[in-house]
């Protein structure tokens, strides 16, 4: 079986980070490097995880004009990472600008192609946040807007919280892969995630990924925590 789970190294510096890794990489089928240790560790720790044998999912959300968004996917491969992000509401223009980056880089250095992935609506957000940027305040609607224009503009995978994985499986081609954060087992205390499923039912609603932050790293034992995890998805 195909391991789901993606432990997100959301630690505030390259020590703790390898540390972790190192303690949970049997039980997690990749890691998240996001912007709080991307920032403060730099490309050194894509390498250093990488170096592990371990996948890597960099996930910085990439938002700007095509241009740049092209030579930051290029850079991003040139890491060696398996999977990033960027934000859908940079347009149809910006996305297929990156999964051209995406797949050019990749060919160019004989490598496979990273999956490029849409972030539609941040899991923090809400109908209250979105009218209050001037987007259409329905979440399910604005998620499913992006999402269709994502997989119009090329892009294989999708962000998506685990609330959105049962609308979104009904609107887009099956290949497309989605990746679910929101994922908590029901043994923390609430915090700023407002859409959630367990590991289980993000699976069986249709995801192909699972990002897990504090459900495992702020446990007392990471590793029993994700191999605890990964034995409720067998």
């Amino acid at each position: 079986m195909h391991n789901p789970i993606i432990a997100a190294l959301d630690v505030p510096n390259a020590a703790a980070a390898v540390q972790l890794a190192e303690l949970i990489a049997p039980a997690v089928g990749a890691f998240k490097i996001g912007g709080e240790l991307f920032t403060a560790a730099g490309p050194d720790i894509v390498k250093r995880i990488r170096a592990t044998g371990a996948n890597v999912f960099l996930d910085l959300k990439f938002h700007d004009i095509p241009n740049t968004v092209t030579k930051s996917v290029a850079s991003a491969i040139r890491l060696n990472v398996q999977m990033l992000t960027i934000h859908t509401s940079g347009g149809g223009e910006m996305m297929r600008a990156a999964e051209k980056s995406a797949q050019d880089t990749a060919q160019q250095l004989g490598v496979p192609v990273p999956l490029v992935l849409g972030v539609t609506v941040l899991t923090s957000s809400n109908g209250a946040t979105l009218a209050e940027i001037g987007c259409e305040p329905d979440v399910e609607k604005q998620v499913s807007r992006l999402a269709l224009l994502a997989a119009q503009s090329g892009l294989r995978g999708l962000v998506c919280s685990p609330l959105e994985i049962i609308a979104l499986r009904k609107i887009i081609p099956a290949h497309v892969q989605l990746v679910t954060p929101g994922i908590r087992t029901g043994a923390e205390k609430a915090d700023d995630q407002k859409r959630t499923l367990t590991p289980r039912e993000a699976i069986a609603a249709g995801a192909n990924w699972l990002v897990i932050g504090r459900p495992i790293y702020a446990a007392e034992n990471p590793r029993a925590a994700a191999e605890k995890i990964l034995e409720t998805l067998r």
